[in-house]
């Protein structure tokens, strides 16, 4: 299956997202493959079958969300000096989403920008990090503050990297399946809740239709100025949960859900999502084992560090929510400061 990038906004580009056994990869360059041990020692000798280069260097960084880092990215930068690279080079990200994020955003940095493709291994990077162009590294102050809007020249999804995946790194790709279900799909979220998604041929389904309701997204507002905000229902309190604990207690995904519980919350309290539905959701994330509470120690602090968020301007904080029921959505910047932290409280460390 083949799904499309075509911007619409200048500069105008298009790439495509292959759903499918990887193909082999030919390339008359140089090409850097960027990943990590876990997955080199599981995937690198399948890789290295499908592709062909006159010269190919692998580099391996740590493994897990907190090497996520300008120190990481400078390193990466460091062997392409080494080794030669220049504009017309190639870097493949073969990993998952840190592993993408990091080698997109050194790709755009290297001599002012160079190619890379997207190989995503885990569910969370099929669904979700791979597509649409996103890149960027962690700091002290929040997630992902420091990065561009850098687009692949190709991503090659293959669900058969996925057999290996640890049970929770699965789960933690499922909770950004079920988030573009709520925002966009009330079907897909009916087909999500009807289905064991381990199953093979529901996995396949699953990813073809997450992919496409992205790559939709993206086409109309690759720079996140309108509808592409939507995409981050449960980030807004997920990355606060994830700069609270250090990037180290949670999955990406996992700190998602916990977030997307919240936002519903908000949205029960405003009366745009009804209890029954919110129960819905929290219930097919709790299927799959993903966290659904964090015990805010500090309402307050927690408040604040909305503030660091990029999606925040000018004093507001920007809020994604269900917008009346599954499916649909809306975008609000004018909640009661007050009520925002009467919502949170309910998260208190003893709730």
């Amino acid at each position: 299956m083949i799904v499309p990038i075509e911007l619409k906004q200048p500069p105008l580009r298009h790439y495509d997202i292959t759903i499918d056994s990887l193909p082999e990869l030919h390339y008359d360059r140089k090409v850097a493959v960027v990943s990590n041990p876990t997955v080199a020692g599981l995937h690198r000798a399948r890789l290295e079958e499908r592709l062909r280069a006159p010269e190919i260097e692998w580099i391996e960084v740590p493994d897990g969300e907190e090497y996520k880092t300008m120190e990481t990215v400078l390193g990466i930068l460091d062997r392409l000096f080494a080794a030669q690279f220049d504009r017309q080079s190639l870097l493949i990200a073969f990993g998952g989403g840190v592993i993408g994020d990091m080698t997109g955003f050194a790709a755009s940095i290297y001599q002012r920008g160079i190619g890379f493709v997207q190989v995503p291994t885990t569910l969370l990077s099929q669904v979700d990090a791979s597509v649409g162009g996103k890149t960027g590294v962690n700091n002290r102050w929040g997630k992902n503050l420091i990065g561009s809007f850098y687009q692949p020249e190709a991503v090659f999804i293959d669900p058969a990297f996925l057999r290996t995946l640890p049970p929770r790194e699965y789960a933690a790709g499922l909770a950004e399946v079920i988030k573009m279900a709520v925002m966009f799909d009330r079907e897909f979220f009916d087909f999500l809740e009807s289905r064991d998604l381990r199953d093979e041929e529901a996995v396949t389904r699953m990813i073809a239709r997450s992919v496409s309701l992205k790559a939709e997204v993206v086409n109309q507002d690759e720079k996140e100025k309108g509808i592409r905000a939507v995409l981050n229902y449960g980030h807004t309190f997920g990355h606060v949960v994830e700069n609270e604990t250090g990037y180290s207690r949670y999955l990406h995904g996992e700190a998602v859900a916990i977030g997307m519980v919240m936002a519903n919350e908000l949205a029960v309290d405003l009366g745009l999502l009804s209890r029954e539905e919110a129960e819905r959701i929290e219930a097919l994330l709790k299927r799959y084992d993903l966290p659904v509470r964090y015990p805010i120690a500090d309402v307050d602090a927690f408040y604040e560090h909305f503030f660091l968020d990029k999606k925040s301007a000018h004093g507001r904080i920007k809020f994604i929510l269900p917008g009346g029921s599954i499916g649909t959505h809306v975008i609000r910047d004018d909640i009661d400061e007050a009520r925002v932290k009467r919502v949170l409280a309910r998260f208190g460390a003893a709730g």
